[in-house]
């Protein structure tokens, strides 16, 4: 028996995926939770095998419940749901290493056969996900992105040179450096950008 855990903010959603995933002989739901917070809690209590995680959720969003889980060495195995085909996020996905990356629209005998594989050690990533991610490439480096991340969060230029221990010149050369790369006129552009694409 595969053990499931279901987190899910949509209340609806996500007692109509466990109700149709125990329909299943060999797939039983063993959890629930509605924010990343409590998806952890879950995991780590319940062990099951594998967890289908939404990407955007309260207190925790998909991608980083996933990197805690990887962080904390759990053996559970992580699918990602999403309605969103921003390429950013499928990047961080594949750089936390998930085993799979799925789009909410597809049907529950899918996904079921999607576990399935992944519990035999295959990855299932969307194709419309894929594509999606090759056509918009993020541009920015790690450390542009570590900046307009800071930027994002109301962090003033030198309050970020100083966590990123960088001379403030430094931060506006990066600041200057992602507008061009973005081609924006300023710096709430490139942060409305970079989010919509979730590149930061």
């Amino acid at each position: 028996m595969i053990k499931i855990v279901i987190a899910e903010d949509q209340r609806l959603l996500r007692g109509a995926l466990g109700s149709l995933l125990d329909l299943e002989d060999d797939l039983e739901v063993i959890g629930q939770a509605e924010n990343g917070e409590e998806a952890l809690d879950k995991i780590f209590k319940l062990n099951p095998d594998i967890c289908l995680l939404d990407i955007e959720m309260p207190l925790l969003n998909g991608l980083d419940t996933a990197e805690e889980i990887k962080h904390r060495n759990s053996s559970c195995k992580v699918i990602i749901l999403t309605t969103f085909a921003r390429s950013g996020y499928f990047e961080r996905a594949i750089k936390l290493g998930v085993n799979g990356y799925l789009l909410k629209d597809g049907s529950t005998d899918d996904l079921a056969d999607s576990i399935r594989r992944i519990m035999k050690g295959k990855n299932e990533f969307s194709p419309e996900l894929i594509f999606g991610s090759l056509k918009d490439k993020n541009p920015l480096t790690q450390r542009e992105q570590e900046v307009l991340r800071l930027v994002a969060e109301g962090k003033s230029i030198k309050e970020t040179s100083m966590q990123l221990y960088l001379s403030s010149g430094t931060v506006r050369n990066y600041m200057s450096e992602i507008i061009n790369k973005l081609e924006v006129n300023n710096r709430i552009a490139a942060i409305s950008i970079a989010e919509e694409k979730g590149w930061i």
